[in-house]
């Protein structure tokens, strides 16, 4: 599919309801945009949610990360 796009003022580019549509594009998803020697090119950008730790959270990894050195420590013991 081909479309001519314009460029505003402001340096904003419009892809139209049916190439969004076509590439899967929806309201607020993010882009990259790379020159290439064919041109520029528009892909999507990979984002990845962000996980906030409660304090239970984290007193789970410290519990289990204990867990673990003790686990190490036995483990390296001389006579082992």
């Amino acid at each position: 599919m081909k479309v001519t796009l314009t460029v505003s003022s402001r340096g904003a580019v419009t892809l139209p309801a049916r190439l969004r549509a076509a590439l899967g594009f929806k309201a607020d998803d993010q882009l990259i945009a790379e020159m290439t020697p064919e041109g520029l090119l528009l892909r999507p950008a990979v984002t990845l949610p962000v996980e906030i730790y409660s304090g239970k959270r984290v007193a789970e990894f410290d519990a289990a990360e204990a867990e673990l050195g003790t686990l190490l420590h036995r483990k390296n013991k001389p006579g082992r």
